[in-house]
């Protein structure tokens, strides 16, 4: 099904089509429906432009809701027809949620369904999407964050249906393990804590005045707040605005007699509530998984082996991108997930979700930015897997974070897309 609507700046057509929850079987769990977005200069409209494939960042992301004016699709769209993907199960591509998850089944047969919400799915639903609505017609993907890594599993795969590839912080480790990354990303995030406490030191003494009265605080939800959750506030601190973000949330988050604010609980549970998006949490160790694996819970080790992040440590550390057990009995959200996480958890074989063979001789022009103080996306894989890909270029820089696509779109699309045509170079590296 395709509808159009017009919006200021843009023309809108959406599609609407069904695809097999599982490609390798059918029949096994049924259909979903897949929706994408595509947007269009009204001036050009009636012109044959090129086809531009957004792949969100994630997991469990659903494509922009695009706002005239702005935004990197602004820059895109002087050149070409833009489609906004909602990944399965985001948006509204049959969107998952704590309610849809209880009409599943049991826990294993749960987790059987959401394990085919990986890469290499989301791939083949856009190869349907491509061959369905676009005739087979080949795109350029841009992949921001997790987009990458749905880049690295469509060069895998069909990358006779790719005229270009461009990634914005997301190359992931072909080989690297939820472990690895993890063993790198923390250490990352710890330069991100000092970094607070240089720029902001008095909001390393507000956090821990709030870490000291955790049970003084109610959040709006009516759950209590324990030192964990108040850790999650620095998932954030990888993006260009995180830590002024952050500090502007700790001005007030103590009252004049020192005790934690209504406002700061209000702010708190809106940044760790996950109620828009689950599979955020749910599927955040479940990308990185191939072959044979041990089970268990990657961050949760690798923060065993910190105690800087223990709850009673000071001055207090906070989190980066990165989900723990507990996360599904403390957040109303993601209670109803519990044992689908723990099954995902415990799983010890998953298929592979990259070709190494094929990324090797891969002759489509991928074109990257790598940002250098990132802490989702550690900076030494992307670079070893640049090394592996064959014609890849990347520009690293520090002038940007994670959210430079985001913040500084009209810099950085065209800048990549000439990379990718041999209008420019990457030197110095």
């Amino acid at each position: 099904m395709t509808s159009a609507a017009p919006m200021t700046g843009f023309l809108v057509h959406d599609h609407r089509l069904q695809v097999p929850v599982d490609w390798a079987d059918p029949q096994r769990f049924g259909t979903l429906d897949l929706f994408a977005r595509e947007i269009v200069d009204p001036a050009r409209a009636g012109e044959d432009l090129p086809l531009l494939l957004f792949l969100q960042g994630g997991p469990g992301g659903a494509g922009p809701r695009p706002m005239p004016g702005g935004g990197w699709w602004s820059t895109a769209l002087r050149t070409h027809r833009v489609v906004l993907l909602d990944q399965r199960g985001t948006g509204r591509s049959s969107r998952v949620d704590g309610r849809v998850l209880a009409t599943y089944g049991d826990a294993q047969t749960a987790a059987d369904r959401l394990a085919c919400y990986r890469a290499d799915a989301i791939v083949q639903d856009a190869e349907h999407l491509r061959r369905t609505v676009y005739g087979g017609r080949r795109w350029t993907t841009l992949g921001q964050s997790y987009g990458g890594f749905l880049t690295m599993a469509y060069l895998s795969r069909h990358p006779e249906a790719l005229t270009a590839c461009l990634v914005t912080g997301g190359l992931p480790g072909l080989t690297a393990t939820a472990e690895d990354v993890y063993a790198r990303t923390f250490e990352r995030q710890a330069a991100r804590n000092r970094e607070l406490a240089r720029r902001f030191p008095q909001d390393v003494e507000t956090l821990g005045a709030l870490a000291d009265q955790v049970d003084r605080v109610t959040l709006p939800d009516g759950t209590g707040l324990s030192v964990e959750r108040l850790q999650l506030l620095g998932m954030p601190l990888g993006m260009g605005d995180g830590l002024d973000r952050l500090h502007w949330a700790l001005d007030t988050a103590l009252d004049d007699d020192g005790t934690p604010s209504a406002a700061f609980a209000a702010h708190l549970a809106h940044e760790t509530a996950f109620d828009a998006n689950p599979l955020y949490a749910v599927l955040q160790e479940v990308i990185y998984h191939q072959g044979a694996r041990a089970g268990g819970w990657a961050a949760q080790a690798e923060r065993d082996r910190h105690p800087e992040l223990d709850v009673a440590a000071r001055p207090l550390q906070l989190t980066g991108e990165a989900f723990f057990p507990w996360v599904y009995e403390q957040v109303p959200a993601l209670r109803p997930f519990r044992d689908v996480a723990h099954e995902l958890a415990a799983r010890t074989w998953w298929p592979d979700l990259y070709d190494l063979d094929r990324l090797a001789a891969n002759e489509v022009p991928v074109a990257a930015v790598q940002y250098y103080d990132d802490p989702y996306v550690d900076l030494d894989l992307a670079l070893g897997t640049a090394a592996a890909v064959g014609n890849t270029q990347v520009w690293v820089t520090n002038e940007y974070l994670h959210d430079g696509l985001r913040a500084h779109g009209d810099v950085i699309l065209p800048r990549l897309m000439d990379l990718a045509a041999g209008r420019w170079a990457v030197t110095g590296r």
